[in-house]
């Protein structure tokens, strides 16, 4: 008599569905979106999720069913929005708390934003653009309209706008908390931290899509001073960024560098989420 067969316990619809739909993120996560997902084993994702094959079929009864709703859960996905965002708090909390003293000085305010935005672009664009949870997003931004379905392309649009305001959010908060922290301002006449932040995420997005066809964009490395605060490695993106910071902000006049106004950039920078 051979071994007895093990059950599994009977999962909800609603289990079985967030099971099978995390599986098969994981699956494309792991070797990124492809412009079809019809190389996607709806057998080996069953399997990943460990549910019955009887409960994953009644709720897709076919692999086209499943797929709609798997591109749905990716354009929702929150993972590219919270892609390297934690970095410049802690840049600004390493590069500034050391030089408190000093930046009365406005050449060392400045030096300083310079140096937080070279490095914090830098390591966003070499998280993003490792990142297959990125590439697939991209792809899925890239091919969306191709999709035949009229409601699911709606859809899964309405999932990305959202996706993609979320990440151009945080982006302008974190860079209007830089310039908050250091006494700069937006240039009056210009638009607002949102506006920066879309620029910014362009931009990025267009070299990171380069990079994946010419990996020496990501590679390069510039040795120079383009801004007056003295020779450093330069990767394109760190340019790129450091020239928008030039063109939108300016030393905020109001400000005034006295003993409160460094304590109160200490206990801000203490208070700041990691």
């Amino acid at each position: 008599m051979g071994p007895e067969k093990i059950r599994r316990p009977r999962l909800s619809q609603a289990e079985t569905e967030r099971r099978v739909l995390a599986a098969a993120i994981g699956v494309v996560n792991a070797t990124g979106l492809t412009v079809s997902l019809e190389h996607l084993s709806f057998e080996a994702v069953i399997a990943s999720a460990k549910v019955s094959r009887t409960a994953a079929y009644r709720r897709w009864p076919t692999k086209e069913s499943f797929l709609h709703d798997l591109i749905r859960e990716l354009a929702r996905a929150a993972e590219p929005a919270a892609v390297g965002m934690a970095s410049a708090t802690v840049l600004i909390r390493e590069l500034v708390r050391p030089v408190l003293p000093q930046l009365a000085d406005p050449a060392q305010r400045w030096a300083t934003v310079v140096d937080v935005v070279r490095r914090a672009a830098t390591h966003d664009f070499t998280t993003m653009y490792t990142s297959t949870q990125w590439r697939t997003y991209l792809a899925l931004t890239a091919t969306f309209l191709g999709l035949e379905d009229d409601g699911l392309r709606g859809e899964v649009q309405a999932a990305l706008t959202a996706t993609q305001q979320g990440f151009i959010d945080r982006l302008a908060n974190s860079w209007q908390g830089l310039a908050a922290v250091l006494g700069y301002r937006l240039r009056p006449g210009l638009p607002g931290f949102t506006s920066l932040a879309a620029l910014l995420q362009g931009t990025m997005r267009g070299l990171i899509l380069m990079a994946l066809a010419n990996p020496g964009i990501a590679e390069d490395r510039v040795d120079a001073d383009p801004f007056g605060t003295g020779n450093a490695s330069w990767s394109l993106a760190a340019l790129d960024c450091a020239m928008l910071a030039v063109g939108f902000l300016e030393p905020d006049p109001s400000v005034i560098w006295d003993d409160g106004r460094v304590e109160a950039v200490l206990a801000a920078l203490e208070q700041a989420e990691p």
